[in-house]
């Protein structure tokens, strides 16, 4: 008897837990938490609906996102993009979840502090890229060996064959040996850092920043929040296109982000273009980079005509101009009022 009072005791925890969790965490709580302070004419905390979109990927990066802290002074190519995206994972990790990559870089006789180095890391990143391009000539096979270690990528590659898949960085990560599954957190950001040096610019480049990235005063509200994107002053219709190929995971309209559009890029970079006059493009539609997608404008929760433009890497909010080259980051700042 008191076994089954127990289990009822449990579920009935678990339901509170459940619709807590719901109320505080999900977009459906969030319309609630509004509906309610609306109704009763309290300030609500709820965070605006575009904040609870996750990248698609599901991905959760314990490890935080380190931005590059110099500008770049010409595109790179692809190479090269792999090798920043390499050194500015390094950067961001753990101690103990460098060790592989260390272990490489003394074994070709890379300096740990030149992989560290704003400057030297990248060029340190390609070196060791170099020395495993022979066993692992695949870009996402290589991330694997840099951050989890030559025997482990190779036994995960050997299997990713066998089932005849292509390997990639997801695959590999379900075939490592026990004790590294967590080894691909770095190799994954590696990869979506790569893969945003390489985006284009939404509009025109003569745009110019109207607010960038980070904490502001917010123009509407009046209190400081984080501004997780960048407003470009554009006129309503200007044309906007996707800055890589992708597809379309959200095409909508709220309150707070207007007529929305969210592209998924691939290899957990996604981009969100909010306050448009029009959208083009479907919900699953793939696009190509460079194609019309949306039409500015001034919908939503916005005080004139712009585009936000948003860029997440592994569902986390990122700086869109640290991604930029120099020559083109400085159009954009010498023409923010």
């Amino acid at each position: 008897m008191f076994p089954r009072r127990a289990r009822g005791l449990l579920d009935f925890c678990m339901a509170v837990l459940c619709l807590w969790a719901a109320y505080h965490h999900t977009p459906a709580g969030a319309l609630v938490r509004r509906g309610t302070a609306w109704v009763t004419g309290t300030k609500s905390s709820a965070r605006p609906l575009l904040a609870y979109y996750d990248g698609v990927s599901g991905t959760s990066l314990s490890e935080p996102l380190v931005a590059p802290e110099v500008a770049l002074a010409r595109p790179l190519t692809d190479a090269e993009a792999l090798a920043w995206g390499t050194h500015l994972a390094f950067k961001g990790l753990e101690l103990r979840a460098r060790r592989p990559l260390l272990e490489l870089a003394a074994e070709v006789g890379v300096s740990s502090t030149a992989l560290l180095d704003s400057t030297e890391g990248p060029v340190a990143a390609r070196k060791l890229h170099a020395a495993l391009a022979a066993d692992f000539p695949e870009d996402e096979a290589r991330l694997a060996a840099l951050f989890a270690g030559r025997v482990p990528a190779r036994y995960a590659l050997e299997r990713v064959r066998a089932e005849g898949g292509a390997p990639t960085l997801e695959r590999l990560a379900q075939q490592l040996p026990p004790g590294f599954e967590g080894s691909s957190v770095g190799a994954a950001q590696a990869l979506a850092l790569s893969t945003a040096f390489g985006l284009a610019w939404p509009v025109h480049e003569g745009a110019r920043v109207t607010s960038p990235f980070g904490e502001r005063i917010h123009p509407v509200l009046g209190t400081r929040k984080m501004h997780t994107g960048v407003d470009l002053g554009v006129p309503t219709g200007t044309a906007v296109v996707a800055v890589a190929e992708g597809v379309v995971r959200r095409a909508s309209e709220d309150a707070v982000n207007g007529r929305v559009l969210v592209l998924d890029h691939g290899r957990g970079v996604t981009t969100a273009y909010c306050h448009n006059s029009e959208l083009v493009v479907q919900v699953g539609q793939r696009v190509e980079r460079g194609q019309l997608v949306a039409r500015s404008g001034n919908t939503g929760r916005s005080t004139g005509p712009h585009l936000h433009y948003q860029l997440e890497l592994a569902a986390r909010p990122m700086d869109p101009l640290k991604f930029r080259t120099a020559l083109r980051s400085s159009v954009a700042k010498d023409s923010t009022p």
